[in-house]
């Protein structure tokens, strides 16, 4: 196995390229994620339910290719490695996709559902293709734990970049290029974001170099699941993960309903996602706060204190306080960006563990479904979640909502996401005594590699 030197770090153009592989999904999948819920009741025209269960449905036959993907990227290879050439391969179909996902043509509503339901799930596997690389080649870029910290602060930073361009002029652009119009907004807008990402995605393909790889050999399928038995560490990750996605985007998808129809201040949309910005400084602290303490206890605090955002925004509600809504939002945005940071790098530290545990290095499976899985599956619940409130609560589309709409409006916004960020916290409080084992495992490792043993210890 070849493997970088482990105290050096990477260029600062191969740490800047790896940010633009996160950047390039954010164009497209930040779309999907802040207005694809609003687009399907408000634009395209279906019922709460449906679009729920679109949701829902699309993002659970998603999730089960999660373990697919991994499984085809372990099996390949290639000149340009394992998880770097799938950059060059899926770009185009993922940004075609992308596009074809908010376009409205005139159907039947049955066949209009059934070309959402389609046009979304082709678009969400093709993301679960492109994006599980971006977390699969970490363990592939560099051997040291600490760089490991580092990449995934660049990655961060150009994801929330991608997030803050998508967020900022998203709604501006489909204003302006509809005329009003937001089913023409939508057709005009989305192949600019999709062009923008085809074009990342290539720089990335470009400047990254796989130089942590194995001697080219088939890994069967049974072997890569060998990899999670025993691996507590990844169970852990994956259990908390897979809350917090849930909570993120049940947050996140609630925003426009929650300020056009509680507080009649649909402009205020685009500042509140605008914010997301600002996660970009807890993000950018975290090499720093890794070497004040552990791992573990941030991304405890940055749980918790993202329940406790909740019920600063639920306070703000109350006592009819704008500023306090948003110091709310703002402390949320803060500590859920701790909280999804850094779970990104404890993926590479347990395919590590895996490997010393087993003998078995199964990055591709083990990120496919600590990263991606975890995405779409909680991607699908807190989408659908809040819009099956919505629907039993009496929600009607571009009109005056009831007081009982208003409170499943809340229920969505404020009280889902507070819930499984606190569920998502309690794996965490037991993650600390596997930390203590990396510089054992990461020794290990080293001198079987030198060796050129694959025993398990």
């Amino acid at each position: 196995m070849k493997i970088a030197t482990p105290a050096k770090p990477l260029p600062f153009l191969e740490r800047i390229s790896y940010s633009s592989s996160d950047a390039a999904g954010q164009l497209v999948f930040c779309v999907i994620s802040f207005y694809i819920a609003k687009f399907y009741t408000d634009v395209a025209g279906l019922p709460a339910a449906t679009a729920a269960t679109i949701l829902l449905v699309a993002r659970m036959v998603d999730a089960v290719d999660a373990p697919v993907w991994g499984i085809v990227f372990d099996q390949t290879h290639s000149r340009w490695g394992r998880s770097r050439p799938w950059f060059l391969w899926l770009c185009f179909p993922f940004a075609l996709f992308g596009v074809l996902t908010f376009l409205t043509p005139d159907l039947s509503p049955t066949a209009k559902a059934l070309y959402s339901g389609g046009t979304y799930m082709i678009c969400s596997i093709l993301y679960t293709g492109i994006n599980t690389p971006v977390t699969s080649i970490l363990s592939a870029l560099t051997a040291n734990p600490r760089e490991r910290v580092v990449l995934t602060t660049y990655r961060m930073f150009g994801s929330k970049a991608g997030v803050l361009l998508v967020n900022a002029t998203a709604w501006p652009l489909i204003t302006w290029l509809g005329h009003g119009n937001d089913k023409v907004g939508f057709m005009r807008a989305m192949p600019i974001f999709a062009t923008g990402s085809v074009i990342l995605y290539l720089i990335a393909f470009r400047n990254l170099k796989e130089i942590v790889q194995e001697k080219p050999k088939p890994l069967r399928i049974r072997e890569g699941f060998g990899a999670i038995k025993g691996n507590w560490p990844w169970i852990i990750i994956f259990t908390s993960c897979l809350f917090f996605w849930i909570a993120f985007i049940a947050r996140i998808s609630m925003v426009p309903y929650y300020f056009e129809y509680t507080w009649h201040r649909k402009d205020l949309v685009p500042l509140a996602n605008s914010l997301d910005v600002v996660s970009l400084a807890g993000i950018f602290l975290l090499p720093w706060l890794c070497r004040w303490t552990s791992k573990a206890n941030i991304w405890a605090w940055g749980l918790a204190g993202s329940v406790l955002s909740q019920l600063l925004v639920y306070a703000g509600g109350t006592a009819h306080s704008l500023p306090l809504v948003f110091a709310g939002w703002v402390a949320g945005i803060l500590t859920s960006g701790v909280a999804l940071a850094l779970p990104f790098s404890l993926l590479a530290d347990s395919v590590d563990y895996g490997e010393w545990k087993s003998g078995i290095r199964a990055a591709g499976l083990l990120t496919a479904l600590g990263a991606a899985f975890c995405v779409k599956a909680g991607s699908g619940v807190g989408g659908a979640l809040p819009l099956w409130i919505l629907s039993a609560t009496g929600y009607v589309p571009n009109a005056e909502q009831s007081a009982q709409a208003l409170e499943g409006i809340a229920l969505g916004f404020i009280w889902i996401p507070a819930l499984f960020y606190a569920l998502a916290t309690v794996p965490v409080l037991f993650y600390r005594k596997f930390e203590l084992l990396e510089p054992r495992i990461h020794a290990e490792l080293a001198a079987r590699r030198a060796a050129g043993s694959s025993s398990t210890p």
